[in-house]
């Protein structure tokens, strides 16, 4: 049993009554007696929980930042009209908003009541138990129930270059199959024939085809469609490291946070182009997987299988990661790495493994920049900050030696800050297939 303000109002109200007209015991007694009284008839009075029937959809989706309304179907199964109020209960991470509810239900009748979430950050938040307070008719006393209603939100990536998608699009679409480019060379698409001319590679000569015509005839390529390309995210301690102006729009965001924006916006363009893409996040066990797939479809596997992944605050066993991405990678594709490219790094996990890797696939990998480390190599005003200026040149200068050792090795890579790296990638994946190296 609960018992409400109003009554408290009622027994101050009697107090002053007994003080004013009967300052006696027997008043007292009389008074108590008339409250404990209606107390128990309107208790007694009150709707049952178990006439209620709660109803609502086990699964919504938004994306982060965004706005999702979680409807819950109240319905009176009872014959005494239920009053009271309804706690709709969410974590804090999810901003809920309009939890409480007046409940007012006549016999067989329903509502909708429905609770606004925002979602701050990625990821499943598991609803809480619905607290329904069931009041009787005078509003003085009642019943309190708990109800369990299985429901979770989950909040997918914000994947704010979404805007330049199609852009990206337009210009692959330039490169393959609706608007198909002629190139010349070998190792792509057979497209047609045509004349020589002075500066062809004489291999791309058909003999066969130039000893039925009057001219030699050299074969022309395309960049062919439906490649493979497999997204391989390190989600160790490395990927929780905080960058200064992310992609997801905060003033900071992990390395893992970006990485999961150009992933997307790479995976949406390989889709428009034809490719078939895979995805595995990884650190010591396999975090988030998406089997090869293609098309529309891919989108919304790629935004579900990464919105509930975390950095794990472990070293990435990177030789069991490249067992597991070549057990999935079985044809020739597009490795696109997300890892770190510092020094250290590179010498103790990379390059131990990348050649196996790269016998078989082209490698890409995609590092994060911190551009607090670009710009903090700009200010020389004081002597703490030229110390500071000449650590961030060196780690710089690093950086820049790694890239061109692994370029040199035949390692394509993709280097650049938050804000830039989805484009970027974007756009170095356009030029490989451009150059016809996919």
């Amino acid at each position: 049993m609960v018992v409400t303000g109003r009554l408290a109002t009622i027994a101050a109200v009697a107090a002053v009554i007994i003080m004013v007209l009967l300052p006696s015991w027997v008043g007292v007694l009389a008074m108590t007696a008339l409250l404990v009284l209606l107390l128990l008839i309107d208790a007694s009075s009150s709707a049952r929980g178990a006439d209620l029937e709660l109803e609502r959809a086990e699964l919504t989706t938004v994306r982060v930042g965004h706005e999702a309304s979680v409807e819950l179907v109240v319905t009176n199964r009872g014959r005494r009209t239920v009053r009271g109020m309804l706690w709709d209960d969410w974590p804090d991470s999810v901003r809920a908003s309009r939890r409480g509810h007046r409940l007012g239900l006549a016999p067989n009748t329903r509502t909708r009541l429905v609770t606004t979430l925002t979602p701050a950050g990625r990821g499943d938040r598991v609803a809480g138990p619905v607290t329904i307070r069931l009041l009787g008719p005078l509003g003085l006393a009642g019943r309190q129930v708990r109800k369990q209603v299985p429901a979770r939100v989950r909040a997918l990536p914000a994947f704010r270059s979404e805007r330049i998608l199609a852009s990206k699009v337009r210009q692959v679409q330039q490169l393959e199959g609706r608007n198909v480019v002629n190139i010349r060379g070998q190792g792509t698409e057979f497209d047609s024939f045509r004349e020589y001319v002075a500066g062809d590679d004489v291999r791309s000569i058909d003999w066969r085809a130039t000893a039925r015509a009057s001219d030699v005839l050299v074969r022309t390529w395309r960049p062919e469609r439906n490649r493979h390309v497999l997204l391989l995210l390190d989600t160790g301690r490395y990927s929780a490291g905080l960058v200064g102006g992310g992609a997801s729009g905060s003033a900071e965001a992990t390395r893992l946070e970006t990485s999961i924006e150009a992933a997307l916006l790479l995976g949406g363009l390989a889709a428009a182009a034809g490719d078939t893409v895979a995805l595995l996040a990884y650190d010591r066990q396999v975090r988030a997987e998406v089997r090869t797939s293609a098309g529309q479809g891919l989108q919304p596997k790629l935004m579900h299988a990464l919105a509930g992944i975390v950095p794990a605050l472990v070293d990435t066993d990177t030789e069991a990661m490249i067992r597991a991405a070549v057990q999935r990678a079985r044809r020739r594709s597009l490795v696109v790495w997300f890892t770190g490219l510092d020094g250290a790094m590179v010498e103790e996990n990379l390059l131990p493994v990348l050649p196996v890797l790269a016998r078989r696939h082209r490698v890409l990998l995609v590092s994060v920049t911190d551009p607090d480390i670009a710009t903090a190599a700009t200010h020389r005003t004081t002597t703490p900050e030229i110390y500071t200026a000449a650590a961030a040149e060196n780690l710089l200068a690093e950086r820049a030696l790694v890239q061109e050792s692994l370029r040199r090795k035949g390692i394509d890579v993709v280097a650049t800050s938050p804000t830039h790296l989805p484009e970027a990638l974007a756009d170095e994946y356009l030029e490989l297939k451009k150059s016809g190296a996919l």
